[in-house]
């Protein structure tokens, strides 16, 4: 990993902002998206692959390299426009967007794009698919970690913990959890719908080190991967982030109603004004904004 300079973290804040950007032109190609999480999970993303994974995107399949699972497969929006801009495909292959034929969709592919290591989007599988992909890694000796991204509201699921504890049980130092904890899922609040707190204490109850952060911080962040013990360690390691959903769109913030939305040009175009206003060093106003269609191209 790069060290962790403050011109690091003001380049990945500004990349966050790009993606939040392009994130909101892919809903308006799309003609709507899962808006509110690829929102509050994009500055998790842009740490991941932008600083921790060593990834190669000539070689996605290349095996020493760490694997990522989208586990909330329905964040597709937050994730496909950093695979391309990080070169795993030209962005202009995403011009059609959840269209007739595109590889592209509101979840992603395995077999369609690459990067993406597993078909996602029913909920609740990832985690397990990730345990398996760790503990391969360990039979051969092949260096490499697994980080699996899991939305909050999945966590309802049994077989989420059924993952937790054989990751435990297997002594799987080289997985790490990421909880995009935004409080929010389809139906509203997760603790309403159901309770999941302690969280925390689940999961060390459930033997992993698991670490507290603001999920947009992303000193935090950093210094939250920096810490993972070694791969060869014997804890699983999840790292706790508590997140907005909707973040960096005050009318989306924590709003269930933006779980999926579309935005038509001029509410895009605002959207993107309010986004950009947030990039480090923007003198309280949308300074990049206005440019394309829908003010983010």
């Amino acid at each position: 990993m790069r060290e962790v300079t403050a011109e690091e973290i003001r380049r990945l804040e500004n990349k966050a902002v790009d993606i939040r950007k392009k994130i909101v032109d892919l809903t308006v190609v799309a003609g709507g998206g899962h808006l509110g999480g690829a929102l509050s999970m994009a500055d998790i993303v842009v740490a991941l692959y932008y600083h921790v994974l060593n990834v190669d995107p000539k070689r996605p399949r290349w095996a020493e390299r760490d694997r990522f699972i989208l586990s909330k497969g329905h964040g597709a929006l937050g994730l496909c426009p950093v695979l391309a801009d990080v070169g795993f495909y030209p962005e202009e292959l995403m011009a059609d967007f959840n269209g007739l034929d595109s590889p592209f969709g509101m979840h992603p592919d395995h077999n369609k794009i690459p990067g993406i290591e597993m078909s996602t989007g029913s909920l609740g599988h990832g985690l397990s698919v990730a345990v398996g992909a760790a503990l391969a890694a360990r039979l051969d000796r092949a260096g490499g970690r697994v980080f699996c991204l899991v939305g909050d509201g999945e966590l309802n699921e049994g077989m989420v913990w059924e993952a937790a504890m054989s990751a435990k049980q297997f002594k799987l130092g080289n997985l790490v959890a990421i909880v995009d904890r935004n409080g929010l899922c389809l139906d509203g609040p997760t603790e309403e719908v159901m309770g999941l707190e302690p969280l925390a204490e689940k999961w060390r109850a459930f033997g992993w080190n698991t670490v507290e952060i603001d999920g947009h911080d992303m000193k935090a962040l950093l210094g939250a991967f920096h810490a993972l013990p070694p791969a060869a360690s014997d804890r699983p390691t999840c790292i706790l982030a508590r997140t907005v959903k909707g973040k960096g769109v005050s009318f989306m913030e924590n709003d269930p109603v933006w779980h999926y939305g579309g935005l038509d040009d001029e509410k895009a175009a605002a959207v993107c004004a309010e986004l950009e206003s947030h990039r480090p060093g923007a003198p309280g106003g949308a300074s990049g904004a206005g440019k394309g269609a829908t003010g983010c191209a």
